[in-house]
């Protein structure tokens, strides 16, 4: 077997709508192709020796066992790989249970997709997977040591990619609450929401939480002296520099017992609690000095420690910290207790796990000797050894919830510490005796004010209640009716995805709104190009969701994108869908009209249930949509005759027509219409029906979005096919003598659309210059020569500077060979590199002749153009087009660009 392709999908995808996070590996079985499982010997009782939980797989027989079953019964390797990747992650604490394998038209070749958590995990269990059946074929078994490195490793990948207990809290809260997140990749930042929505958080810090009140926080003798100037109660204590100062700091306190502590430490890094002589003092102070520029002397408070977590100036939680400790059986040794203490699976290394290993440290041994006990000591039933001086969860320490404990005047009070030091969240530390008494009647104080609390005492309790604290976070940054989201609008179709995308960010823009929007061309932010290129993928997409000042998204969405990597974004507002055509056929295993049309249907289901899925009526793979989508439904046509249009509106959905030479939405038994054609620039005087329906489609998608019609006719008169607005997309030029239209159209869809404008053009010669990307199929040049030979007077065939991996002249003699099918007698000559034949149709054109340029750079093209120093770029009603004002011509070329 090889792996021939590894991609990981984001987002609503091809093979899943609601499965965001899935492996697509492409999958070569080479000598296992014509070879299912019941004929390889041995592979069912190696694998099952291997991995007999696979036992818990239900696969098609619906029942447990039921996978074994297919293998037993004869099943091809492709299957048995998606379901071992699963197992593997699931063996390594991943949650995952969704696959799927086809086989794609390559006999032999297949696509096998499964879930993932992390996606270095996914792709090393998909690896894995393949290695283990390749062992399994040749030599019966998998060796269990590779096995356990395998599961080591996918474990270690999945911990080093974990969020932390704090933040995870976070984004699960956030997606019950349906608000998307992503990771920023920076500093440990994290976006909740999209766009001019957004929040941010670091940890348990807020893009809310304020620089003074953090770094008050992290000052302990500074936080003190605040609060201890407000009334608060806090530890008698002081600040020093150096060693020499350390006794007389000692009797400023009272003498022992006393706490040491750094200056501006956290996680409990660096305190001695509990000190009582001089010897344990100096100790002390150096760890402290480790870990910051001074040291606080405290008098030490005998107590219970506990947390109290404030969030927008309200106590949600309260948890009673036990410092790490073990409890005797009566036989086991008190190192024998730690190592079985450690065994437990809720406990790992650092913040990775609900619990935290039992280590050990300097203040470790003092703490056993004080209490009478050394590591060999066998404690009896129920007797307790603790272990470590500080209660910290980051030491191996415990938590026991004390939220429906605490006495009201301390959750008062803790609530006004929170806001005298400034936080939007914070962890107080209290010691006292009874937390549900007041600490005016306990001699309790409050030791330390902390910025970015931990959660995981909080939401994973050793003992008691967990509390929903992030769910506290959430309600602060947003407010119960406080969008999370911006409009998307995502737009797809095989031709006029870019001009679409344009003018109906244009028309949103007459709102008012900033509108942030990709295209073929490049992405923008209201008026600005922020990155040039082909920006039609999910990389794109993600930049204009995370800008803060994008208030409407707008995406064009292309198969590419989707096909390797899915939807940038969970659920749109508006997904359109404007054509299914044969271009890119063959390519990425999309190699026919029907899986074309499936793949761009993800834009329709991916569109939220109160949102609108604007389909194209007159294009049947488009319409066949309709069954799939879970949303409201909105139709355009260039007929308002159309039997899908007309039965939806007289239901009283919503629908744009092009009808008695206007641009009209339809709702019900109303119309309301928008402008004639003739007077909407971007149709070239109503003269280009593939134009109409692009016009259509967007006003229909502004109109959803909830775009006044006045703002919208106003859009349409502002916007035009020009080399500034819409580069590449019928780009008119008037050099005097003759005409020059630029145009990206590239597969046969295109063309004929293209050809019900170029035909209308009488006043002279028309002159193709023309050529197809080299990655399409044989069939589709020769139907590009075709289509060009009833199009075209003369013909300039050109081949793209990047042939994609074709032969040089190749295509272009393709092209030809379709010419002469259609017309022996055609006027063609060869001109391979680009900028010679544009110069060459522009050098030859006699008056009135219409130049027809159909180039791989629209830039370059454009740039030939300039240099002949046209008069005007666009005109509006160029004299040497045939005028249709019915209708009903208008109608028989429904095809867009």
């Amino acid at each position: 077997m090889r792996i021939l392709k590894i991609q990981t999908l984001r987002g609503p995808n091809y093979w899943s709508i609601r499965r965001h996070k899935l492996i697509l590996m492409r999958l070569d079985l080479e000598d296992l192709a014509e070879q299912p499982t019941d004929q390889i010997p041995g592979f069912y009782e190696g694998l099952v020796e291997t991995l007999p939980s696979l036992e818990s797989h239900f696969c098609s027989p619906g029942c447990r066992g039921g996978f074994l079953m297919r293998v037993r019964e004869g099943t091809m390797m492709g299957h048995v790989v998606e379901h071992i990747a699963l197992e593997l992650q699931e063996l390594a604490g991943m949650s995952v249970g969704f696959g799927r394998t086809r086989e794609t038209s390559t006999p032999g070749v297949y696509q096998v997709v499964f879930d993932y958590e992390d996606e270095q995990a996914g792709r090393y269990a998909g690896r894995a997977a393949v290695r283990m059946c390749q062992s399994i074929v040749e030599q019966g078994r998998y060796p269990q040591a590779e096995l356990e490195q395998d599961l080591q490793d996918l474990k270690e990948l999945y911990r080093d990619a974990a969020l932390g207990p704090s933040t995870e809290a976070i984004v699960e809260e956030a997606a019950a609450k349906g608000i998307p997140w992503m990771n920023l990749g920076a500093r440990f930042l994290i976006q909740l929401g999209y766009g001019a929505n957004q929040k941010r958080v670091q940890a348990t810090m807020s893009d809310r939480t304020g620089i003074l009140g953090v770094e008050l926080a992290c000052d302990k003798e500074s936080t003190k002296r605040i609060l201890g100037n407000a009334g608060v109660p806090v530890p008698q204590g002081t600040t020093i520099s150096y060693l020499d100062e350390l006794e007389d700091a000692i009797a400023s306190v009272g003498g022992y017992p006393i706490v040491i502590k750094p200056l501006d430490g956290n996680h409990g890094r660096g305190i001695t609690i509990d000190i009582r002589t001089w010897e344990e003092a100096e100790a002390a102070y150096d760890a402290a000095k480790e870990v910051s520029r001074a040291v606080i002397v405290e008098r030490y408070y005998v107590g219970r420690d506990h947390r109290v977590l404030v969030v927008d100036g309200k106590v949600v939680a309260v948890a009673e910290r036990v410092p790490a400790h073990v409890v005797g059986d009566g036989e086991s040794t008190i190192e024998q207790l730690i190592e079985e203490t450690n065994q437990d699976p809720n406990r790992g290394e650092g913040h990775d796990n609900v619990l935290t290993k039992i280590q050990l440290d300097r203040t470790s041994f003092p703490l056993l000797e004080r209490q009478g006990y050394t590591l060999d000591t066998v404690l009896t039933e129920g007797e307790v050894c603790y272990l470590r001086a500080t209660a910290n969860l980051s030491t191996g320490g415990i938590a026991v919830d004390r939220t429906d404990d605490i006495h009201p005047e301390n959750a008062w009070l803790a609530q006004r510490v929170a806001k005298i030091v400034g936080l939007d969240i914070t962890g107080i530390d209290i010691v006292t005796s009874d937390i549900s008494r007041p600490l005016r009647e306990t001699e309790g104080v409050i030791v330390e004010v902390n910025a970015a609390p931990g959660f995981r005492m909080h939401v994973a309790p050793s003992r008691g209640i967990p509390r929903n604290v992030a769910g506290a976070v959430l309600d602060m940054l947003f407010p119960p009716g406080t969008p999370s989201r911006i409009p998307i609008i995502a737009l797809t179709g095989t031709n006029g995805k870019t001009t679409t995308t344009r003018l109906t960010a244009h028309l949103i823009k007459q709102s008012g709104k900033v509108v942030g929007y990709t295209t073929t061309d490049g992405t923008y932010i209201g008026d600005y190009l922020v990155e040039p290129g082909d920006n039609t993928g999910p990389q794109s997409a993600q930049l204009i969701l995370q800008d803060p000042t994008v208030e409407v998204a707008v995406l064009e969405s292309a198969r590419g994108g989707i096909l390797r990597s899915g939807l940038a974004f969970d659920a749109s507002d508006i997904g359109v869908v404007l054509n299914v055509a044969a271009d890119h056929l063959g390519i990425g295993d999309i190699d026919t009209l029907e899986q074309m049309a499936h793949l761009k249907s993800v834009v329709a289901e991916a569109v939220q249930p109160n949102g609108y899925a604007v389909l194209n009526a007159d294009d049947p793979l488009t319409a066949e949509m309709r069954d799939r989508v879970k949303s409201k439904l909105a139709w355009f046509s260039m007929s308002p005759d159309n039997p899908v249009v007309r039965e939806h509106t007289q239901q009283g959905g919503l629908a744009a027509v092009y009808e008695n030479g206007y641009l009209s939405i339809l709702q019900g038994d109303w119309t309301l219409r928008i402008e004639q054609a003739a007077n909407v620039p971007l149709t070239m005087g109503g003269r280009a029906p593939f134009m109409i329906a692009n016009a259509l489609a967007a006003s229909l998608a502004a109109y959803a979005y909830g775009v006044q019609i006045e703002q919208i006719r106003a859009g349409l008169a502002t916007f035009r096919a020009s080399s500034s607005q819409t580069p590449g997309r019928m780009n008119l030029f008037n050099l005097g003598e003759y005409h020059a239209l630029v145009d990206y159209a590239h597969n046969p869809h295109s063309y004929e659309a293209l050809g019900g404008f170029v035909r209308n053009w009488t006043a002279g010669e028309r002159i193709g210059v023309i050529g197809g990307p080299g990655d399409r199929r044989d069939e589709d040049f020769i139907i590009l020569g075709k289509l060009s030979a009833e199009i075209f007077d003369r013909i300039i065939i050109k081949e793209d500077d990047d042939n994609r991996g074709r032969p040089r002249g190749d295509a272009a003699e393709l092209i030809s060979k379709g010419i002469m099918q259609v017309k022996s007698d055609c006027r063609y000559e060869i001109v391979l590199d680009e900028t010679t034949a544009i110069n060459t149709g522009l050098d030859t054109a006699s008056n009135g002749s219409l130049v027809v340029i159909l180039p791989e750079s629209v830039s370059r093209a454009i740039s030939l153009i300039q240099a002949r120093n046209p008069l005007s770029d666009n005109s509006l009603q160029p004299p040497s087009v045939a005028a249709q004002d019915s209708p009903t011509g208008i109608v028989s070329s429904v095809n867009q660009i």
